[in-house]
């Protein structure tokens, strides 16, 4: 692919240099009255990285939950579930130990020590500063069982896929009723290192997490493709 068309993303979910121009990042400004509409909802949804301090409503949190198992599910078997961390110590000791494993993955490509350092800092920030963090997990002990290795793994896809739409369900949800967040993918690098530190099920697959709160600025937007762009074929 053309470097002026390559996309770098950190595991963190920064963008570095090689962007295309129409996904630079944009300041939005100051933060907007939020829509309950749909189209409005799924538009305004931003990545937020920065937090108040203020806490966060339990039954805001369980709604978003609810909303996410709605999604679309392989059988209706709802393959995930969430894991919440409400307590300061437990939010510490995951962001260490998944730091832990971070630095030296970080540093086997070959990165500055100091690089390093500042990259898991904004991360472990972005777990302490929030005053709730949500890890969403993968859950196959209803998925079906298949007597060949093809369906076995589209099982498995199916599930994972269903994950996704689960995740969109429950940012919505949480812009919504006016909270904020962004999609960590760190655990998909460390999973037994989370599972172990959270003293998870062993059926239990850490994908991804959430930090939740509320923006303490308006977030940095990055536009989107035209929608003629994001389609591939008509006919």
């Amino acid at each position: 692919m053309e470097a002026s068309r390559r996309r770098v993303r950190d595991r963190d979910g920064s963008q570095s240099m090689n962007e295309p121009q129409h996904l630079a990042i944009v300041d939005t400004g100051d933060l907007p009255e939020r829509s309950h509409d749909l189209f409005d909802v799924i538009v305004e949804r931003s990545s937020v990285r920065s937090f108040k301090s203020g806490p966060v409503p339990a039954e805001q949190v369980k709604k978003a939950i609810e909303a996410a198992g709605w999604a679309p599910s392989p059988h209706g078997s709802q393959p995930w579930r969430f894991v919440v961390l409400e307590a300061l110590t437990h939010r510490v000791r995951l962001a260490e130990a998944m730091a832990a494993t971070w630095r030296d993955q970080l540093l086997l490509d070959g990165q500055p020590a100091e690089v390093v350092e500042a990259r898991l800092q904004r991360s472990k920030d972005r777990l302490l500063q929030a005053p709730l963090v949500v890890v969403l997990c993968l859950f196959l002990g209803d998925a079906q069982s298949y007597p060949d290795a093809q369906r076995e793994a589209a099982e498995v896809l199916m599930a994972v896929q269903s994950l996704g739409a689960a995740a969109q369900n429950f940012l919505l949800a949480l812009h919504a009723q006016g909270l904020d967040s962004g999609w960590m993918c760190g655990p998909l690098f460390c999973p037994d290192v989370v599972r172990e530190t959270l003293s998870l099920d062993a059926n239990l697959e850490p994908q991804a997490m959430f930090p939740i709160g509320r923006a303490a600025a308006a977030p940095k937007r990055r536009p989107r493709r035209p929608v003629d762009g994001l389609i591939a074929s008509w006919s």
